[in-house]
């Protein structure tokens, strides 16, 4: 080893979904949304090209976006000062994890969760603690009474999709003051209760949402976090410490448009959460059990098979699901929801392999 790399910062890294670049394919392993974004996306996009477009590309982005958190306020009736934008969620939540965990008590998440989290702890050198989810896979509220440097899970947590209550939640909140408290809403729009309402109430929340999901904007990277204004603060402190201009020109256009058009974004989710809810029975039928999805995705196991066999039998037929090798959830699949048609073909295809 040269002596330079004594002083390389080693982590394990997160491994994203796979992206299979073949043609034909059915696509349920990243969560992705099966329908394209708002079709004023697409106008906005079209009327900047059109327009000598290009050329903006020369000029720096606003470094505030303002644009985008104007829309966000409004729709979700805030301040601007209570909302900060990112490159994706995960960007967002990066920020947090720098601008909040820097204590040397360990910060607290589910041990079956996103798993980006422990990469960013030991990113930043963040101690951390995993509080197990109890056999249905719940988060047990108790083991977040803890001592801590902060929380963080998602709601409905990934990849299991189950729900906390919102009770739940304003309880692990109201139990940790001296603590930073971020609930992970990537999935909140496709069935669940959001803990939104609770900023209001407790300084120390901050909620995480993405446009990856429920507004098929995934390819823009997209997230943001709402929260108290000092909380807000404290991010874009760090974040012009950091990079000044972390959202494009064409991002924050066309976030800008996709919030406004509330219509398309209910008829999407909607089209999803049916397809999930009739996908649900017709997977039970085949023996599969799973805990009752809030997301976009199920998380589903065979009475019989195992779930890597299934997985393997897919992959062969161009049908690409998520699984994942980790202690407990090692027979499981995260099944995302994709069209009705793409449904069709997976259920087919799992009769024939039954």
């Amino acid at each position: 080893m040269n002596n330079w790399e004594n002083n390389v910062r080693k982590v394990t890294p997160y491994v994203p979904g796979e992206q299979p670049k073949e043609a034909g394919i059915i696509k349920l392993n990243t969560n992705e949304n099966p329908y394209p974004p708002s079709p004023r996306v697409r106008q906005v996009l079209e009327e900047a090209l059109e327009n000598d477009g290009t050329d903006r590309l020369r000029l720096y982005p606003d470094p505030t976006s303002e644009d985008l958190v104007s829309a966000l306020a409004e729709y979700y009736k805030l301040d601007n000062d209570q909302i900060f934008v990112g490159v994706g969620s995960d960007d967002v939540i990066a920020m947090c994890f720098l601008t909040f965990f820097n204590s040397d008590k360990p910060i607290l998440f589910p041990d079956i969760t996103y798993s980006f989290y422990d990469v960013w702890a030991d990113l930043f050198r963040i101690p951390y603690k995993t509080c197990p989810l109890d056999r249905d896979f719940n988060i047990v509220k108790e083991d977040y009474y803890a001592e801590n440097g902060g929380i963080i899970f998602p709601n409905p947590n990934a990849p299991t999709g189950v729900e906390t209550p919102l009770s739940d939640i304003e309880e692990i909140i109201a139990r940790n003051p001296n603590s930073v408290v971020m609930v992970d809403e990537a999935y909140i729009d496709f069935g669940g209760e959001s803990a939104l309402p609770l900023i209001g109430k407790y300084d120390n929340l901050l909620v995480v949402q993405t446009f990856s999901k429920s507004r098929s904007m995934a390819g823009m990277r997209i997230g943001y976090a709402m929260g108290h204004k000092k909380l807000i603060k404290y991010l874009n402190d760090v974040k012009y410490s950091f990079n000044s201009y972390t959202m494009n020109r064409t991002a924050i256009a066309l976030g800008k448009v996709a919030v406004q058009d509330e219509y398309y974004f209910n008829e999407t989710r909607n089209k999803i959460i049916a397809t999930r809810e009739r996908v649900k029975k017709e997977l039970k039928a085949l023996g599969f059990t799973f805990p009752d999805s809030k997301s976009n995705f199920i998380f589903a196991t065979h009475k019989e098979k195992k779930a890597e066999d299934i997985f393997k039998a897919l992959k062969k037929a161009h049908i690409y699901v998520r699984y994942f090798k980790k202690p407990r959830i090692d027979n499981y699949l995260r099944i995302t929801v994709g069209t009705d048609d793409e449904m069709d073909r997976l259920i087919s295809f799992l009769k024939d392999y039954l």
